[in-house]
């Protein structure tokens, strides 16, 4: 036996991505007296400024922006009980496709190895039971979520470490869901193009294919109002025109791919911790 909390290390991209994802079970397992570590890797330069004013456009200041996102996601992670915040501080490298991708110092042009080396440091001082992050695809493509599964994963070769390990993941019915809710927020949003919706069909996880559902609903509040902490994104975080009722109905429980397990628990299971308390 030791005196070392139990641990959980979420790794996400950018400001906002803890709360999106993760907000429910960073919420639910700090108020159960464990140990949450949040590793974030970009700055999230190429979000919106002040005003909505979009990266690339003439007054968009990604060192300004990288600031007041650094002080929401301190907001956020204040709202969570987010016990350590680790910033590694890369460039955001916007979207597929945008220039910032190419740019020096951005996360996506990194060297795997360099972000992995800086990743384990944190992993051998705080010694996480359970690590989450995302799949190889990033859930949806982004370049800064794909590196941060790619040093996630390298990460854990580098240490002697077997925690257990999950993917973030959405079931496909919850997709199906979502889009659904989207609709009905946005009437008058056009039919995604053929190629568009064949992408879109492949986020998330057939249900039957989902290892872990952790229930996370009564803290579905919290999970909200990390989100809004996020303020200058508001345009771009959907979730935050559903109202709090809607929000739970659709966000409540949070689901998850377990990739590695040391403990043998049989899934599906509905606790990142099971095995290990």
């Amino acid at each position: 036996m030791t005196d070392r909390p139990l641990t959980l290390m979420a790794v996400h991209a950018h400001p906002d991505d803890e709360a999106t994802g993760t907000g429910g079970v960073l919420a639910r397992y700090a108020a159960e007296g464990i140990r949450t570590v949040l590793v974030t890797c970009t700055d999230g330069g190429c979000g919106d400024g002040p005003g909505g004013v979009k990266p690339g456009d003439p007054g968009h200041d990604p060192a300004a922006v990288a600031l007041m996102r650094r002080q929401e996601l301190q907001a956020s992670c204040d709202v969570l009980k987010i016990s350590d915040l680790e910033m590694l501080g890369y460039a955001d490298s916007g979207m597929m496709g945008w220039p910032s991708n190419d740019a020096p110092g951005s996360f996506w042009q990194t060297p795997v190895e360099e972000g992995a080396a800086r990743l384990a440091d944190l992993m051998r001082h705080y010694r996480p039971d359970v690590v989450v992050t995302y799949d190889e695809n990033g859930f949806y493509g982004h370049p800064d979520h794909i590196q941060a599964h790619r040093i996630t994963m390298a990460a854990l070769e580098m240490t002697e470490l077997t925690p257990k390990v999950y993917w973030t993941t959405m079931p496909r019915s919850g997709m199906q869901r979502f889009g659904e809710i989207m609709r009905e927020f946005q009437p008058d949003m056009p039919e995604p193009d053929p190629a568009e919706a064949a992408a879109m069909a492949k986020i998330g996880l057939p249900d039957d294919e989902i290892t872990t559902w952790v229930d996370a609903t009564a803290f579905s509040d919290q999970k909200f109002d990390a989100l809004a902490a996020h303020a200058s994104q508001g345009e771009n975080i959907f979730f935050l025109r559903m109202g709090k009722e809607r929000f739970r109905e659709l966000m409540g429980v949070e689901t998850f791919l377990r990739v590695q397990d040391p403990t043998g628990e049989t899934v599906p299971e509905n606790d990142l911790f099971a095995g290990l308390r």
